[in-house]
Parts: structure tokens; C-alpha cells; sequence
């Protein structure tokens, strides 16, 4: 249930609004637009009474909400959520800009991370990815460096400015990853996982939510509501294609997800083009159409040496051809009616020195 209150409420009448609710054993979740402010209640809406509640001083209406996820539903708030990463170039998914994070599937070494930051940020990206703990589908496959890629990937945001996003896999990590990175990454196989989802949400840290393999909207929505009932609303929503019978590709691109999601959630959705992809030469094009869909933000692998990699090779664009892609991104975001970083004159020898 949500409650639209009259437009520039007094703050005694919203007070009042939200102890009415909390003395019937529910929480109330208040979200102030430029006029109107919504408040949401959670919990058994049954026992609230629609006419007693519409009879308070400042309440315009009172709206159920019959979808299964209420934290996560559009109606729920006043303007769609803004997800602010904290660092000093302001970051933030949703708004006018459309951010890119970059980097490799893994963290493989000092030099291999740190080349991969440098090159990218003088790109445009606003984050870097590198996943420190791997979950491989092959026991034998390399697993990631732990502890010591997180070490390196906090040494790698030192010397660029770059805000880190990374994955993780178990609730016992939870604490150790949130010490190094600046956004927590649910990957695919972890959507549902709910001890996690609840281990993320009470750490008060951004979280990247990938849509599992063969998930419907719905549950994906249901995974951030998750996530949201335990008190963190910064959650951004990833599109990374899902498993269909087609094998051209790794997965199948679910690009009328990216414009249902904008419909349904106040949520930032961003997209996956290399998951989806499964190879380069199909990233871009998979970028441009993400953008066209109303994606608030791209995610995308590079490696220095995709040849070397040592997971997720075949869909890694080199450095050079990553710097290329932003620039391709530009009028496309502008077309959109968004924004997005290009690379930059003070990083302008960065980029020349590894597109040589």
C-alpha cells in the first residue's frame, strides 16, 4: 500500500501520517518528490483501513500495490532512485549520465590490473570491475586471487580515482569485500542465492544486481526486494542476457527487459553487452542498442592481452578497442537525451601509450 500525500505537506502532518502506520506494526518507507512525497508501507497491509488513513490531515490518496514486489514497484516512490556510489567524480546510476564500468573478468596481477585502470579511466569509465573471487563452472578453472585481488584493486582505485565494483559469492565475504570495493556484485548464479541478498542488503553498501540465467523480470525484481526489505535501497538492476536455445551467441540479449524494467521499477537498469555477447565483435553493436532501450550504464570487459586472459577472453576488448567504443558511444547517449564521459585531455598520453 502507498500513501500520496497532498502536495508541500507539513512535516507534522507526514509525522503523523507515518506514527499512524508504525503503531499498526508496519514500517513506513517515505520518498519526497518536488511537490508530492510517497509513503509506502510494509508489511501486512491488511489490517489497515484505506478510508481511516485517506481521513488524515495532508493524505490525497491511498493506492494497494498488488505487485509481489512493493519496495522495488515505481509506484512506490516519488522519483526514480539515484545510486550514488560515494566517490570524488560523483558517480551515480540513474541520473543524466550513462555510466560505464570497465575492466577484466578477473584480477590476474598487480601490473595486469593496474594497466587495465589506467587505460580505462583515461577512456571514460566512471568504475572499475575486476572480480577477485570467481565462480567457474569448472573446479579446475582459475578461481580468482581472493584476498590479494581485492588488495590489488583497492591499490588500482588509489592511483586512478576509480570506484570498484566487484563480486561477491558468499554471505561469510560479505564483510571482507565491502572493506576493499565501493559496489557489491551479485552475479547470475547468486540471484537467488537469499542469504546473500539479505547479507548485502544490511551492509549498507551499493549493490550490482545481475538477472540470473534463465530469470524472469519479475524474479529479478523480487531478488532486489530482497536486498531492499533489509534496509538498502541502492540497488542498480543488470540486464546480462539469459540462456535461450540459440548458441550464436553466449546468451541471449533481453534488450525489451532494459525498456519493461524502466516501466516497472524506480530501480537504474544497466547492461551486460560482453556476457550477452560471448564475443567482441558483437559488444558494440549490443552497447548501442542497450542505450537505445533507456540503459542507465554499461558494463563492460577489457583485458590488456584478451589472448592471456585467464577467463572470459573471447568477449574482452583490448584496451585500444575499448577507448574506440566510447568514443562510438557518444552520439548515441546523445541521441537518448544522456551524457557520457569521453576521454579525457589531462589522460589523453594514457590512451595514446596503450592504443600504442
Amino acid at each position: 500500500m502507498i500513501i500520496v500525500t497532498r502536495p508541500h505537506i507539513a512535516d507534522h502532518d507526514l509525522d503523523r501520517i507515518r506514527e499512524y502506520i508504525e503503531s499498526r506494526g508496519l514500517r513506513t518507507h517515505v520518498s519526497q518528490g518536488d511537490e508530492r512525497t510517497v509513503v509506502g508501507c510494509v508489511g501486512d497491509v491488511q489490517s489497515l483501513d484505506p478510508d481511516a488513513i485517506r481521513a488524515l490531515a495532508g493524505v490525497a490518496d491511498v493506492l494497494r500495490v498488488s505487485k509481489p514486489y512493493r519496495l522495488a514497484a515505481l509506484e512506490f516512490v516519488a522519483r526514480p532512485t539515484l545510486v550514488s556510489i560515494g566517490d570524488a567524480r560523483g558517480t551515480t546510476f540513474g541520473g543524466s549520465e550513462i555510466v560505464v564500468a570497465a575492466g577484466p573478468c578477473s584480477v590476474e596481477s598487480r601490473e595486469m590490473i593496474l594497466e587495465s585502470a589506467h587505460a580505462v579511466s583515461a577512456a571514460g569509465a566512471r568504475m572499475l570491475r575486476g572480480g577477485a573471487f570467481k565462480p567457474r563452472s569448472s573446479p579446475y578453472a582459475f578461481q580468482g586471487l581472493g584476498a590479494e585481488g581485492l588488495e590489488l584493486l583497492a591499490e588500482a582505485r588509489a592511483a586512478t580515482g576509480l570506484p570498484v565494483v566487484s563480486e561477491v559469492l558468499d554471505p561469510r565475504q560479505v564483510e571482507l569485500v565491502s572493506e576493499y570495493v565501493d559496489m557489491l556484485q551479485i552475479g547470475a548464479r547468486n540471484m537467488q542465492n537469499f542469504a546473500l541478498l539479505a547479507e548485502v542488503g544490511r551492509v549498507r553498501r551499493p549493490v550490482l544486481l545481475k538477472r540470473g540465467l534463465s530469470a524472469t523480470i519479475a524474479e529479478l525484481l523480487l531478488a532486489a526486494e530482497h536486498i531492499m526489505a533489509q534496509g538498502n535501497s541502492q540497488v542498480v538492476l543488470c540486464e546480462r542476457g539469459i540462456r535461450t536455445f540459440e548458441t550464436a551467441t553466449r546468451n541471449t540479449l533481453d534488450v525489451a527487459a532494459v525498456a519493461v524494467l524502466k516501466r516497472e521499477t524506480h530501480l537504474p537498469v544497466i547492461v551486460d553487452p560482453s556476457h550477452a555477447a560471448g564475443r567482441t565483435d558483437l559488444v558494440a553493436p549490443l552497447a548501442f542498442a542497450a542505450i537505445a532501450a533507456g540503459a542507465d550504464g554499461l558494463i563492460i570487459e577489457t583485458h590488456p592481452n584478451p589472448a592471456m586472459a585467464r577467463s572470459d577472453g573471447d568477449q574482452s576488448l583490448t584496451l585500444p578497442s575499448f577507448t574506440s567504443l566510447m568514443k562510438l558511444l557518444a552520439p548515441f547517449a546523445a541521441a537518448a537525451g544522456r551524457t557520457i564521459a569521453s576521454p579525457t585531455p589531462e589522460n589523453a598520453h594514457v590512451v595514446a601509450g596503450v592504443a600504442s
